[in-house]
């Protein structure tokens, strides 16, 4: 077919893909939609209000009324919730929403990109279901698949949570971000491997030239992975303090996977913005973390789901054991000493939607408030992510993010776990319990 046959047809695609993007982005074409709430959570102050109207327009909420004084006029839409309960909807800052729970350690070897992006795709869904409707994704294929898939989310073409996406992680050669798995004569390296000052610069740029919005590195060794150990420090205090120099110039915020005392000191030391998982914290790591306002994720419902339900190898296995006797003391410890928390949840390690489990884990073994394990999952970790303008709570002018459940979460933290509602920036995707297909 001749250039000149083919410009009708491109041009016919592209006014499609602008329309379906215009109206993906413009929910109910900007008319007012009054939200119902029989009681509605200020998760900054841990007021819950009664007979609340939250008035959305286009993506965001417009105002927050007592619903007396609140009358719908034509051609507002009407969202009764009845005697829900309403609150933000909630951000889970350590996910890997293209990765899914298998523990074969040589599933990641026959996944293909392809295959990454199809579990995406489902995983993105479940989670905005489960009421997550903001998550970072700290870890993802060496060919920036995360990257896609917020891409597609944000474009409307696929349904899911908004994304932060770090693309491949970055770690020392034989390190817990590397490819451990097949003998030396294929010369194997995952492609986020770096060693040196020099090559960690090249590796956080390349990062952010592809679409990455943090940095995750790996500053110890992990437990599910081959041939390391979760306590030994992997990065060098000069290589990291390069990493967060050039993220922090380059306007990205780093992660750092650190399960030992020594590599938590030293992450925090170099400035990284977050520690994850952070099982054996220590005093001298708290205290720096305390100082610098560095948040820890940790990530303590995969212990218990993996008791119950996991069948890892045995390297994996004895890792796991290790790390459980202490972490949840240890995590404690962080937090009864002030060190600032953002929930986290590992999700792939276990089921996809089952995020709200840890908020169940922070009250009933580490002895969090329902309030304050509620803002971890809401003020705190859109401060972690740069984010608090746009989310964390229910606000004018912020994303109209909405989830609701039957009965008061401030007393049963479990009830999150069961989400009747979600709104995800002005568009419902849940309602009386089941999913919206549009």
């Amino acid at each position: 077919m001749k250039l000149r046959n083919l410009i009708p047809l491109l041009c016919a695609v592209v006014l499609f893909c602008s329309q379906t993007t215009t109206k993906s982005q413009t929910p109910e074409n900007h008319r007012r939609t009054l939200i119902r709430a029989g009681h509605m959570i200020d998760v900054k102050t841990g007021k819950t209000l009664d007979a609340q109207t939250i008035i959305v327009v286009g993506r965001t909420i417009q105002s927050i009324a007592p619903s007396a004084s609140v009358a719908a006029g034509p051609g507002d839409a009407v969202i009764d919730l009845g005697s829900m309960t309403v609150l933000p909807g909630l951000i889970d800052a350590h996910t890997h929403l293209t990765m899914d729970t298998n523990f074969d350690p040589y599933h990641e070897l026959t996944m293909t990109d392809a295959r990454s992006a199809i579990t995406g795709v489902v995983n993105a869904r479940t989670t905005l279901m489960a009421g997550i409707t903001t998550v970072r994704n700290v870890g993802d294929t060496q060919d920036y698949v995360d990257v896609d898939l917020r891409d597609s989310i944000d474009s409307g073409l696929v349904i899911g949570p908004h994304m932060q996406v770090s693309g491949p992680l970055i770690g020392i050669t034989g390190g817990h971000c590397d490819d451990n798995l097949l003998p030396y004569k294929y010369h194997a390296t995952y492609g986020g491997v770096a060693d040196g000052i020099a090559e960690v610069q090249h590796k956080v740029r390349e990062n952010i030239k592809y679409g990455a919005d943090l940095i995750k590195i790996c500053a110890t060794g992990g437990v599910l992975s081959k041939g390391d150990d979760p306590q030994a420090s992997q990065f060098t205090l000069e290589e990291m303090q390069a990493i967060v120099a050039d993220a922090h110039r380059l306007g990205r915020k780093v992660a750092a996977h650190a399960h030992g005392g020594q590599g938590i000191l030293w992450a925090a030391e170099a400035g990284v913005d977050s520690i994850e998982h952070g099982t054996y914290i220590d005093d001298k790591a708290i205290a720096v973390m305390k100082e610098k306002g560095t948040y820890l994720v940790p990530t303590l419902y995969l212990e218990d789901w993996i008791q119950q339900n996991g069948h890892l190898p045995a390297f994996a296995q004895k890792k796991m054991e290790e790390v459980s006797l202490v972490a949840k003391k240890n995590i404690k410890h962080a937090l009864d000493s002030g060190v600032k928390i953002a929930m986290g949840t590992d999700a792939a390690v276990y089921p996809h939607g089952l995020n709200a489990h840890e908020l169940d884990v922070y009250v009933n073994q580490l002895g969090m408030t329902p309030i304050a394990a509620l803002q971890t999952a809401t003020v705190n970790a859109a401060d972690l992510m740069g984010w608090s303008a746009k989310t964390g709570s229910l606000e004018p002018g912020k994303w109209a993010d909405v989830i609701a459940v039957d009965g008061d979460p401030l007393k049963d933290i479990r009830l999150l776990q069961d989400v009747k509602f979600v709104m995800k920036a002005g568009r419902v995707y849940k309602q009386n319990g089941r999913g919206l297909v549009e």
